[in-house]
């Protein structure tokens, strides 16, 4: 299923029971629905299987997780900062998720690289950069929900999974995988499906909350981005879109609100490279998606500072926002030979 290896797990299994009491959960800031399912999803089982845990995000997050209201044990590091220090220097060890550098985890980053004690990371994104204890690490795999699913089938912790867990895990996948329309080739990944739906994961009530729930203002938000921001370049078979902090204000802007809005552009006939930019009081963020072989997160790193997946990857800018977009268009020239490449096979 995955390369997650089960010698490797029973050892961890053993040393936990034998040493483990308080385990925290934390992945990354500004959760995404592979990062929320996969926490919760394992943070379920711990808590069957009688480990104390908790799960901390380091920042808020939009609520796409069917009825988050009865997971329990989780906080809001950035609403209960004291709090979320306390908890994890009183972990016994760390289980960390969905993230391969501790600079994604915020103003936790300290926190993360002063911890002495075992860590478990759990991840799907290449090469990462964080010490561990127990790496369980494989980037072929649609979302660390999936990894995470067969890290506790090889813990034994099968029968610790129960419909909450399995519904969260499920999420994590369908995030991930846009619904299961990019990364979504492997057998495997049906075949973790079809176990989750067994355990009771509600595959309505995922879709819903992922892709059927919104607020007025998400909506309205998302037609002014459509039909005023949006830049398409077809001579680069490339798109991107921009919102300022003043438009997010406008639309009275909440974290979630512009997930997926990069994943547009890509419906267009002929292009092959979308980016999404966004401002905020300390810098841009931005999101990359590709189609076929073209490698965004190559892109994000040589020119961005950011990386991630081959066709879906992030990034971030110092400069204005203006300066950000004009640096992406004036970098297509560079690539034009290889989106037109693309664009032949894919588009």
């Amino acid at each position: 299923m995955t390369n997650i290896n089960k010698r490797t797990c029973q050892a961890l299994l053993e040393w936990m029971n034998g040493n483990a009491k308080k385990a925290v959960i934390l992945t990354h800031a500004n959760p995404d629905g592979d990062a929320l399912g996969s926490s919760l999803g394992l943070h379920s089982v711990l808590l069957q299987a009688g480990f104390q845990s908790t799960v901390v995000f380091p920042t808020d997050f939009p609520s796409i997780v069917p009825e988050l209201e009865n997971y329990t044990n989780w906080m809001i590091a950035e609403n209960h900062e004291k709090e979320a220090h306390q908890l994890i220097d009183g972990a016994d060890l760390l289980f960390l998720l969905d993230f391969n550098d501790p600079k994604r985890t915020g103003k936790l980053r300290k926190k993360l690289e002063q911890f002495s004690k075992t860590i478990v990371l759990i991840d799907h994104h290449p090469q990462p950069l964080i010490k561990t204890s127990y790496q369980f690490s494989d980037t072929k795999v649609s979302s660390t929900a999936e990894l995470v699913y067969d890290f506790i089938l090889k813990m034994g912790w099968g029968i610790y999974l129960k419909s909450h867990g399995a519904t969260a895990l499920l999420t994590g996948i369908t995030a991930d995988t846009a619904s299961f329309s990019h990364n979504a080739a492997r057998s495997e990944l049906y075949l973790a499906v079809a176990g989750l739906i067994s355990l009771g994961a509600d595959q309505h009530k995922v879709q819903e909350a992922l892709f059927n729930t919104n607020t007025e203002e998400r909506l309205r938000l998302l037609g002014h981005t459509l039909s005023e921001k949006m830049i398409i370049l077809p001579e680069y078979h490339a798109a991107c879109i921009s919102l300022t902090k003043e438009e997010l204000k406008k639309y009275k802007f909440k974290p979630g609100d512009t997930e997926g809005f990069v994943n547009y552009p890509l419906s267009i006939k002929g292009i092959i490279f979308s980016s999404f930019f966004m401002e905020n009081e300390e810098k841009i963020k931005i999101s990359f998606r590709s189609k076929g072989g073209f490698a965004v997160n190559e892109f994000s790193s040589l020119h961005f500072g950011g990386g991630g997946h081959f066709n879906a990857a992030g990034g971030e800018s110092r400069q204005s926002l203006s300066e950000a977009v004009e640096k992406w268009m004036a970098l297509l020239p560079d690539y034009s030979d290889n989106l037109e490449k693309e664009y032949l096979k894919h588009g």
